[in-house]
């Protein structure tokens, strides 16, 4: 059992930074995947990056890359989420999970945060 709590949401002008992250509880943290999804109202959870168990691997949306990074210490049960150059469209709650197999569909994650809420202003 694994459980996740993001934090680090908040309202920012468009340009800006915000760092989210997402702190877990359990032992096997270290043997899962984690991933971000965000989800906009009226809008379908969509995919944003997800990054190995030991970090050495990260697959990110196209509509991030370049201006997303994540990291994650697994020693402190945190993943994290560096959000820069934000755009309006990225406004939206922001969930981490965590799951077994490299995938990029929510229904492939096991475990799920409550979420932390982004807007980005115009």
């Amino acid at each position: 059992q694994v459980q996740l709590v993001e934090s680090g949401g908040g309202l920012v002008q468009a340009g800006g930074s915000l760092r989210l992250s997402c702190a877990a509880s359990g032992r096997t943290f270290s043997t899962y995947y984690m991933g971000w999804f965000r989800q906009a109202p009226g809008k379908e959870r969509e995919f944003v990056v997800r990054i190995s168990w030991s970090g050495g691997s990260t697959y990110y949306a196209d509509s991030v890359k370049g201006r997303f990074t994540i990291s994650r210490d697994n020693a402190k049960n945190t993943v994290y989420l560096q959000m820069n150059s934000l755009k309006p469209e990225d406004t939206a709650v922001y969930y981490c999970a965590a799951g077994t197999r490299a995938a990029i569909r929510p229904q492939s994650y096991d475990y799920w945060g409550q979420g932390t809420q982004v807007a980005v202003s115009s």
